[in-house]
C-alpha cells in the first residue's frame, strides 16, 4: 500500500518502483524513525490533536513493531517503498484506523530528515567512541616508549633522533583534530527538524520545542526550508570521516613501510597479518594495506555528495535519497577502520633496538655534531660545511659519526674534543631537545600528562 497513491489512476510501473525504492537501505534506521514517531505523537497529545488514548495506541503499536523487527519476528518487508511506510502500514494493520492518525502534522521530507539526523547523531557518537579507544591505545604505547630512540625524517630520509613516543605522539596530535572535528560536528547538527513539514510547516499547533527536547536536541531547526533539505551535517561527517581516513592511511603507510625487510622496525601479530598462497615466508600487512586503500572509499563519498547537493534548488528533491548508502558505506567504512587499526597497533611490537641502530647509522646525530661547534664559536654556516665533510668521510668508510678516532675529527677541524661523543649521543641529542613539543623527556612527560588530562575528559 502506497501512502501517495489517491490521486493516481494507474499502478506504478515496476522498474520506477525499485528505482524509487529506498527501503533496501534505509531500513537500517527503523530505530530511530520509531523514535521519531513515538516524539510526534506524544507532542501530538500534548497539544490535544491526538488523544492520550490515541497517543498509547500508538506508541504501543510501535513499540511491538520494533521489538518484532528486533527479535526477528517481523522481516521487513522490501516491497514497501521506505522504512516509513514499512512501518506506518504495519501499525495500521496492527491498531486499526488510529494508526492513520501517525502522519498528522508531518511529511515525509521532516520524517527523513529527523531519522537521517538522528541516525548520524548516533554514529558521530559512536565513531569518537572508537577514536577515543584508539587514542588510548596510542598513549599507552607512547608512555612505555619515552627512551625508544628512532630516527626521525623528511623526505624519507633519515634527519634527526626522535623517540617512538613523539613520533605516535604527532599520530595523537591528528586524531585529537579529528575527535575535536566530530564534537563540533555535533553542536552544529543537533538542532530538530521535525514540524518542518513537506518545507513550510504546518497549521497544527505543534510544539516543537518539545518535540525536540524529547529527542535529546538542543532545539527545533530555524527554518522550515533548511530543514528538510539541508545535508551539510552529513558533509561534514563524510569530510571528517575522510581526514580521519587520510591519518589513518599514513599510519598505515608507515607500519607498511616499518613491517618490511628494510626497516624491521615492527613485527606484525599474527592475528592481524596473512600470508602468501605461494611464498611460504610472506607475511604481509594487508590491514595496513587496506585500510590505506579504503581511504579512498570515504573521498569518494564526501565528492558524491558534495556532486550531488551542488545543483539542487529549495527545497527538498529526490536527488537527497542518493544520500544515504554512500553515507551508510562510508560510516561503516571509517568505524571497521578505526576498530581495526586499534587493534593492529595494540598488539604490534616494536623492534628498539632496530630502531635505534637504525638512527646511529643515518647520521641523525649530524645537526648535533653542528650545533657543538656553533656552541663553540664557529659559526654555523661553517660548521654545517665542516660536518658535512666529516659524513663524506664516514660514507667513505663505511661507518657512522660516532665511530670516527678523534684524530679524525680533528683533523678536519681542532675545536673538537673528547666531549664531541657525548654530544652526539642518541641520548643527549633527544634529551637537550625539551622545548614544547619536542621529543626530550622533559617535553614528552608534558605532552603525556596532557594527553590524558584530553583523555579523561573525553570518557
Amino acid at each position: 500500500m502506497k501512502l501517495w497513491g489517491g490521486r493516481f489512476t494507474k499502478e506504478t510501473n515496476e522498474l520506477v518502483n525499485q528505482f524509487n525504492a529506498s527501503i533496501s537501505f534505509d531500513s537500517r534506521f527503523y530505530h530511530q524513525d520509531i523514535r521519531g514517531s513515538i516524539a510526534h505523537v506524544t507532542m501530538l497529545a500534548k497539544q490535544g490533536i491526538l488523544t492520550d488514548s490515541e497517543r498509547d495506541t500508538i506508541i504501543s503499536g510501535l513499540k511491538s513493531i520494533e521489538a518484532d523487527i528486533e527479535s526477528g519476528n517481523l522481516p521487513i518487508d522490501n516491497s514497501q517503498e521506505d522504512i516509513h511506510s514499512f512501518v506506518e502500514a504495519n501499525l495500521i494493520e496492527r491498531i486499526g484506523d488510529t494508526g492513520k492518525k501517525l502522519h498528522t502534522g508531518r511529511s515525509r521530507n521532516d520524517q527523513v530528515a529527523l531519522d537521517m539526523r538522528l541516525y548520524t547523531r548516533d554514529e558521530v557518537i559512536e565513531t569518537q567512541k572508537l577514536l577515543l579507544h584508539l587514542m588510548q591505545t596510542l598513549e599507552t604505547i607512547m608512555e612505555a616508549n619515552t627512551e625508544t630512540y628512532m630516527p626521525g625524517f623528511t623526505h624519507l630520509q633519515k634527519a634527526q633522533p626522535v623517540t617512538l613516543a613523539h613520533h605516535i605522539g604527532a599520530y595523537m596530535e591528528m586524531f585529537r583534530r579529528d575527535f575535536s572535528r566530530l564534537k563540533d560536528l555535533y553542536d552544529r547538527m543537533n538542532y530538530c527538524p521535525l514540524g518542518a513539514g513537506a518545507l513550510a510547516g504546518t497549521t497544527y499547533p505543534l510544539d516543537r520545542d518539545y518535540t525536540a527536547s524529547l529527542l535529546d536536541f538542543y532545539g527545533p531547526t530555524r527554518n522550515s526550508m533548511d530543514s528538510v533539505s539541508d545535508r551539510d551535517y552529513l558533509i561534514d561527517y563524510l569530510s571528517a570521516g575522510a581526514m580521519i581516513m587520510m591519518h589513518l592511511s599514513r599510519f598505515s603507510e608507515e607500519m607498511i613501510l616499518w613491517n618490511s625487510n628494510e626497516y624491521r622496525f615492527i613485527e606484525l601479530d599474527d592475528a592481524y597479518s596473512t600470508g602468501s598462497s605461494i611464498m611460504p615466508q610472506k607475511k604481509n600487512p594487508d590491514i595496513a594495506e587496506l585500510i590505506r586503500g579504503k581511504t579512498g572509499r570515504v573521498y569518494g563519498a564526501l565528492t558524491s555528495l558534495l556532486t550531488t547537493m551542488k545543483g539542487i534548488p529549495l527545497a527538498y528533491n529526490k536527488d537527497m535519497q542518493e544520500d544515504k548508502e554512500l553515507t551508510f558505506d562510508a560510516i561503516d567504512t571509517v568505524k571497521g577502520c578505526i576498530s581495526l587499526f586499534d587493534g593492529m597497533i595494540a598488539t604490534t611490537t616494536f623492534r628498539k633496538d632496530v630502531m635505534e641502530q637504525s638512527a646511529v647509522g643515518g647520521f641523525t646525530n649530524a645537526t648535533d655534531a653542528a650545533d657543538y661547534l656553533v656552541k663553540h664559536g664557529v659559526p654555523f654556516r661553517d660548521a654545517h660545511g665542516i660536518i658535512g665533510r666529516l659524513v663524506l668521510l664516514c660514507i667513505e668508510k663505511d661507518c657512522a659519526l660516532d665511530d670516527l678516532k678523534l684524530e679524525e675529527w680533528k683533523e678536519i677541524c681542532p675545536v673538537f674534543e673528547e666531549d664531541i661523543y657525548d654530544a652526539i649521543s642518541l641520548k643527549t641529542c633527544v634529551s637537550r631537545r625539551n622545548t614544547v613539543g619536542a621529543p626530550g623527556p622533559e617535553a614528552i612527560a608534558r605532552e603525556i600528562a596532557e594527553n590524558q588530562k584530553f583523555l579523561s575528559e573525553c570518557e
